[in-house]
């Protein structure tokens, strides 16, 4: 049987934004042992399985989805399972991980890049198009990644700035694969994939299921997949916002352009640069410093720093530092500690030249 088609059971049978699938995953790693176990009927089904999603997956096999997957073969669709190396590594710490992740264009532009997700309004103003695009343009020429939705407005400046400086760009739809929403991004969408970019939904094609909250769910995705996340241009009430709300659960830097006082435009970006939520963003050099791009390699003759020489805290907190700024909160869910010695440990990596802080206590490897 192709492992596929048992990875398009799960997922279809649990769902998209499933918010126990990795909890299913840590249990069942292989989802061919829960088809074999749920067939036998010899041991319990795994408790954080809701009813529906049991019901479905005793009523289908594997072999349901033969023509699904058949479909995509033919179509140009291309099918990412979290046990593929081509999944976007990314995406793999999300408690509701995608099961099943459809791709067009080029799925190698996933990993191993630099990834920057810029956001806002449908219904921008001329000056939320120019900075998004300008930004997004120079970032693109650095070769950073820009990830968006694909939307009408400031998702769009995004990937039209990727696109024109001939390089590759992500978008996470909240439709089915074969689906481009809104319509008048065909051209958009071609464009991408032609540019190595990649355009993704958890959704397969000819998707006939529930449509309340697909865009929302997808905003989980950008989030997760950047390394910052820009907010060109934004209402108080938005999906841009909901997108940094997933932002700062995982730990994810925000920045946000400022805008006028009297623009209803830009009170969501406003706001969050009042509260502290944001950083401002009035360069793409603001971005690409957080990052260290463009930034000169380490001295040879620095000393490097070494994990034996340090705590076994300062070690398990160094273990899961990336190069992007994480917050204190995601550092003790990741290291099982608690937030005091999270913070001393954190202290002891920069002493010791393993880590940096960054603002608001967020601390990257070094």
């Amino acid at each position: 049987m192709d492992k596929t088609l048992v990875w398009l059971w799960l997922a279809d049978a649990v769902g998209s934004g499933c918010h126990y699938a990795s909890e299913l995953l840590a249990l069942y790693p292989d989802p061919a042992e829960l088809y074999d176990v749920l067939r036998a009927g010899t041991e319990a089904p795994p408790p954080c399985l809701t009813p529906r999603a049991l019901a479905q997956l005793q009523d289908t096999t594997p072999f349901d989805y033969e023509e699904r997957l058949d479909h995509c073969l033919l179509t140009g669709v291309e099918v990412l399972t979290p046990d593929e190396a081509l999944y976007p590594d990314r995406l793999r710490d999300l408690p509701d991980l995608p099961l099943a992740l459809y791709v067009t264009g080029n799925a190698d532009c996933l990993n191993g890049r630099r990834y920057v997700g810029m956001v806002g309004t449908r219904r921008p103003s001329a000056y939320g198009r120019q900075a998004a695009f300008d930004l997004s343009l120079a970032m693109a020429q650095q070769g950073v990644v820009l990830v968006s939705g694909m939307a009408d407005g400031l998702d769009s400046e995004a990937h039209r700035a990727a696109v024109q400086a001939d390089e590759p760009t992500v978008a996470f739809l909240g439709t089915a694969i074969d689906k481009t929403y809104p319509a008048s991004n065909a051209k958009l969408r071609r464009a991408i994939e032609k540019s190595g970019g990649a355009v993704c939904s958890e959704y397969p094609p000819a998707y006939a299921g529930r449509t309340t909250g697909t865009f929302l769910a997808r905003n989980r995705l950008i989030a997760a997949q950047s390394e910052a996340l820009c907010v060109a241009e934004a209402r108080t009430r938005s999906g841009t916002l909901n997108t940094v709300g997933h932002a700062e659960r995982l730990g994810r830097p925000v920045l946000a352009v400022p805008g006028s006082i009297y623009s209803a435009l830009s009170e969501g970006a406003n706001e969050l640069l009042r509260t502290h939520r944001a950083e401002p963003l009035c360069a793409a050099a603001d971005v690409l410093r957080l990052l260290g791009v463009g930034e000169e390699t380490e001295s040879p003759v620095q000393q490097r720093f070494d994990p034996a020489d340090v705590s076994a805290d300062a070690r398990a907190v160094y273990a899961v530092l990336k190069p992007t700024p994480q917050g204190v909160d995601a550092l003790c869910v990741l290291t099982h500690l608690p937030a005091g010695r999270v913070l001393a440990a954190c202290t002891e990596l920069e002493l010791a030249g393993g880590a940096e802080a960054q603002p608001g206590r967020r601390y990257v490897a070094k």
